[in-house]
């Protein structure tokens, strides 16, 4: 049997006297790719900061054979989970290298470093040829690259990502996830949060529905895009 590699059960996420996260549960096995796919304000952003430890929750969040949720975010990178945020968050003052190398930060391992960045610029060409240019100047598709190298220097087992084909356009959206359909190929496991629900029921094996906070359907990717409330509610059908 599969065995989960991340688990919410009854994840709540209130914002004030507003909940945002209304106490749902879900699992994530190892070395799958699923999605959590849903209308904006639907509670996903909120989900994925929750299980990274980026905001307060109540509920049980379950990683490997460990209880996380009430250890601060930063102790996770180094227990093998990365999130590339919404908005992408680099550090717009640094260089394109001195960003990646943030992303590795937690590792004393030099060699096995410096071959994780050729691993990165044989995936993401484009950050290779902008290695000494300043984050900030880039493209918001590069940027997008840029997050999503810095969080594979960490070598993750987990790769959180929060709505990557924001704002692309789609030459670059189909460059970043092929990118992340390799990643997966490779055995990462991955819980993706997108706002274009074909593309990522496309991409995933299973996915989640989430609606004002609550999650309403979960199935296999391919049932979900046969589904009419889907399709209706996200496929524009």
């Amino acid at each position: 049997m599969a065995q989960a590699l991340i688990e919410a059960l009854n994840l709540q996420v209130h914002y004030g006297g507003i909940a945002a996260v209304k106490g749902i549960s879900f699992v994530v096995e190892q070395n799958e790719i699923v999605c959590l796919i849903g209308a904006n304000g639907a509670g996903k952003t909120s989900t994925l900061k929750a299980l990274a430890r980026m905001i307060p929750s109540s509920g049980e969040i379950h990683y490997g054979s460990e209880r996380i949720e009430a250890l601060p975010g930063h102790l996770l990178i180094g227990k093998g989970m990365a999130l590339v945020p919404e908005g992408r968050g680099i550090f717009a003052r640094l260089t394109v290298a001195e960003n990646l190398a943030m992303g590795a930060y937690h590792r004393s391992d030099k060699a096995a470093i410096a071959g994780d960045l050729e691993r990165v610029y044989g995936l993401l060409p484009r950050l290779k040829e902008r290695a000494a240019q300043v984050a900030g100047t880039l493209s918001g598709g590069e940027q997008q690259m840029l997050a999503i190298g810095r969080a594979l220097m960490g070598r993750p087992k987990l790769l959180l990502l929060d709505e990557p084909s924001m704002g692309l356009a789609p030459l670059m959206v189909e460059k970043v996830f092929e990118v992340v359909r390799t990643v997966a190929a490779e055995g990462m496991t991955i819980l993706l949060v997108e706002q274009n629900a074909r593309l990522a029921l496309e991409v995933c094996s299973r996915g989640y529905v989430m609606e004002s906070g609550l999650i309403t359907l979960a199935d296999t990717s391919a049932a979900l895009l046969a589904d009419s409330r889907v399709r209706a509610a996200y496929l524009g059908e």
